[in-house]
């Protein structure tokens, strides 16, 4: 969104040393010389730290155009003053946007005549102005740029193989800035003084440096080095260091990396040893490891295509799913189960050089922590928690602000979608139409949480955070809540939380003791995540496919359609209700979910032969079948459940693709892995709509067909097409009678179950063939990373809708 407009306040203050140049004389003359104007403009978005303020000094100069530019908690303020013509082409070149630095992006732009300042002589950069409430975008940190690395490369250069080059168009910024506006001192670079070259180029409005907040050299910048997992120092001379370190992984060892926004442990991708001693030790067993290599290796092993290597190359750098090739020398420990693999390529200077050593083809890059416990970026930290994994830690002394974690994407209908948003993404905006009346906090869910706060028009979703149940998870969401609010300058007045009071973020959002608390259904919030995002007005039909999420009626909701604005929702039809025994522990065993599915075609306590052969087949414990049957019958620590998660459960347990889910949504990848692609038959999804109240998806035909290709010796490729494909057929049907019944033909699409592409792709394709308008998550993800988006959003809304009508 970019727009061009009078804005009527600009400023509520305006510095001193500027109101002495605006007096009664400027009036004069600017009525005197009519053809020289002045305008003042004001920028926001993404032009803090990415080359902007050069860049505006050589337009200007370009144009003739005299003047000032200074970064505020706005943004950037910009006055030129000159003819009419200049000053128009000046703003076309900004309203075209061609040619502006990579990094910077322009979401509005606010134009307005003030008065001719007399004898004026030149266009200056002018000190940053910090007063007032932050609102300026704080831009995320980005890939090393080709130029740095051509520098890095570069014998002659004085930062030949410096591993912390940058400029104003790469580098860390969000990961390492502490307050707004974004000055040098205001970020962790603030200890390293600049020496005489480096000061020189970021006072050289010319350089591609200038005002590179991170700038440095070997001379004065941050240092490297190598020490064992005691905390020994083995190594500092930078070389020596990376030659050290890329035996070490060639060797089979496991080397802790400090990177931009934490650290990574990292072993050689091909050695199945090492990648096997790393899971042990890190305590993950089955988990899909993300891997980081150069384009050309990365070809040997997946599927790439234009868009995907454009993804990879992005200045976000995110690690990117692709589909696997097949027989390759990567150890098949690293992703067992599914049929991708995540890569992403070096993003810094110091995975470059990394890199260029030739023992190094592919490295395992995986979190720095303790299974699924927060980021460790402080270096004491990862000596402590960490030197029972790594046999060597790479480090330095650049202090990472806020620990970020890689971004995850993959693509669906032709385009990106995140699974995963961090790094290279966070903090971007989220932009609305309207501005928010009132500041907002948003809670977010307890799986792959993050958090949201809304000001202005922005809804500022944070990094991911994680899972809230673990205690260090918990208090990383609390500090960096914090943080995020410190940053820009937030009191929340209204709080948006889950509807469930069990979940810790709603525990949180109750302690901040604000009075306007907005309980949100977990599934609208996955609609409103869509909306949102693409700004939609109006009502679309939501199509909701998820594992959990408390209902208004107290049973467990997953697989639903809702009539759903940002104002309200009503259940339209829903996966129809079966039993889920044992509560959260449902979703690890899927005999729960089976049980549960096979009691609604049979007694569950007097199960035929061939549906007893089946479970004890998932679950050899038969008296473990007993106890849930008499919890189902006698309705003891059951739930009526929706959930098209734990459907997926049970199919992949049924297809003998596993036992147990060892980490959340490992059955169901296991199934999307297994279909066949090229399969278009499908199980039958009766609608039942007998009963008053929503319509019903009825899976008890899918069930009885599935389990009858099981017994005539069916392939799991087969009947997880079927699977796939009958369920994508259903949702499509129930969108068409919504359509018919409310005259609605845009239908957003959402849930952590849509992160299965074949499912997605195969409803998109659907919806499309029948003329529907489809949206769904792309800038946050589907799964509960989005969840907070959505209850900002509805928290907004609500606020906009009872202001208009009691103003």
């Amino acid at each position: 969104m970019f727009s061009f407009g009078h804005k009527k306040n600009f400023r509520n203050s305006v510095p001193t040393s500027r109101l002495l140049r605006y007096n009664a004389g400027s009036l004069i003359i600017h009525n005197r010389r009519k053809s020289l104007r002045r305008e003042r403009i004001i920028l926001h978005g993404c032009v803090q730290g990415v080359g902007c303020r050069p860049f505006i000094h050589n337009l200007a100069a370009e144009q003739g155009l005299t003047g000032d530019i200074y970064n505020d908690v706005d943004g950037v303020t910009i006055e030129v003053q000159g003819n009419s013509d200049s000053i128009g082409c000046f703003i076309d070149t900004l309203r075209a946007g061609d040619r502006l630095p990579p990094l910077m992006k322009v979401t509005a732009c606010h134009c307005c005549q003030v008065p001719v300042i007399p004898n004026e002589a030149c266009f200056v950069i002018a000190p940053s102005d910090p007063s007032g409430a932050p609102s300026s975008h704080v831009t995320a940190d980005s890939a090393t740029c080709v130029d740095c690395i051509a520098e890095m490369n570069d014998p002659h250069d004085f930062r030949y193989r410096y591993p912390f080059i940058n400029c104003t168009n790469c580098g860390p910024r969000y990961s390492i800035v502490k307050t707004i506006p974004y000055d040098r001192a205001n970020t962790t670079m603030s200890p390293f003084v600049m020496c005489e070259k480096c000061g020189g180029q970021y006072t050289e409005v010319s350089d591609r440096r200038f005002h590179a907040q991170p700038v440095a050299c070997p001379k004065c910048g941050p240092k490297i080095w190598l020490t064992d997992s005691k905390g020994g120092t083995l190594q500092t001379d930078n070389d020596i260091v990376i030659a050290k370190t890329c035996e070490m992984l060639s060797e089979g060892k496991i080397v802790a990396v400090k990177g931009l926004g934490g650290f990574h442990l990292a072993c050689d991708a091909m050695n199945e040893q090492a990648v096997h001693t790393l899971r042990q030790r890190k305590n993950r067993e089955h988990k899909p490891f993300a891997m980081m290599a150069q384009v050309d290796t990365i070809n040997k092993f997946a599927h790439t295509d234009e868009d995907t290597i454009k993804l990879l190359n992005s200045p976000q750098s995110p690690v990117v799913l692709l589909s696997q090739r097949q027989n390759t020398k990567i150890a098949r420990s690293i992703a067992n189960g599914v049929n991708t693999y995540g890569f992403m390529l070096p993003y810094t200077p110091l995975h470059h050089l990394i890199f260029e050593n030739p023992s190094i083809q592919v490295l395992v890059m995986t979190s720095a922590n303790i299974s699924d416990q927060p980021l460790i970026c402080d270096n004491e930290a990862a000596l402590e928690k960490l030197g029972g994994i790594a046999d060597a830690f790479l480090m330095h002394d650049r202090v990472i602000y806020r620990q970020v974690d890689d971004s995850v994407i993959h693509v669906i209908d032709n385009d990106q979608a995140i699974l995963r948003r961090s790094r290279g993404y966070t903090p971007s905006p989220i932009l609305r139409s309207g501005h928010c009346q009132k500041q907002i906090f948003a809670a977010g869910a307890d799986l792959k949480n993050t958090f949201c706060l809304g000001k202005g028009d922005q809804l500022l979703l944070s990094e991911h955070i994680g899972d809230l149940a673990d205690g260090d998870v918990y208090r990383h969401y609390i500090r960096s809540v914090s943080h995020l609010q410190q940053l820009y300058e937030i009191a929340p007045e209204i709080v948006a939380c889950d509807l469930h009071p069990g979940y810790f973020s709603t525990q949180y959002a109750n302690t901040l003791g604000v009075d306007n608390i907005i309980p949100v259904q977990h599934h609208w919030a996955h609609i409103a995540s869509v909306i949102a995002e693409h700004d939609y007005t109006g009502s679309v039909i939501g199509i909701v496919a998820d594992g959990t999420g408390l209902g208004t009626d107290n049973a467990v909701w997953g697989g639903e359609c809702l009539i759903a604005s940002l104002t309200g929702f009503d259940r339209f039809a829903h996966l129809d209700y079966f039993p889920l025994a044992g509560g959260d522990i449902a979703s690890k065993e899927p005999i729960r979910p089976v049980m549960g599915l096979l009691s609604l075609i049979c007694e569950i306590s007097k199960v035929p032969a061939k549906y007893s052969k089946l479970l004890k087949s998932i679950e050899p414990d038969t008296q473990k079948h007993n106890i849930i049957a008499q919890q189902i019958q006698n309705n003891l620590n059951t739930v009526q459940t929706s959930s098209v998660g734990r459907l997926f459960d049970a199919a992949a347990a049924i297809c003998k693709l596993g036992k147990y889910n060892d980490f959340e949504a490992q059955l169901p990848m296991a199934l999307e892995a297994a279909a066949n692609q090229n399969e278009q038959r499908r199980y039958s999804v009766d609608i039942n709509d007998q009963d008053k109240g929503p319509l019903k998806l009825d899976v008890r035909p899918m069930l009885i067909e599935l389990i009858e290709d099981l017994d005539k010796g069916e392939k799991a490729g087969l009947i997880s097409a079927k699977f796939h494909n009958g369920l994508a057929v259903g949702f499509a049907n129930i969108a068409e009678k919504a359509r018919q019944k409310y005259d609605l033909n845009t239908v957003a699409v959402s849930g952590g179950v849509f992160c299965n592409r074949y499912l997605a792709n195969r409803l998109i394709s659907i919806l499309k063939e029948r003329d529907f308008t489809v949206l769904l998550n792309r800038l946050v993800p589907a799964n509960d990373g989005g969840i907070a988006l959505g209850q900002a959003a509805i928290a907004a809304a609500i606020t906009d809708n009872d202001n208009s009508q009691t103003g």
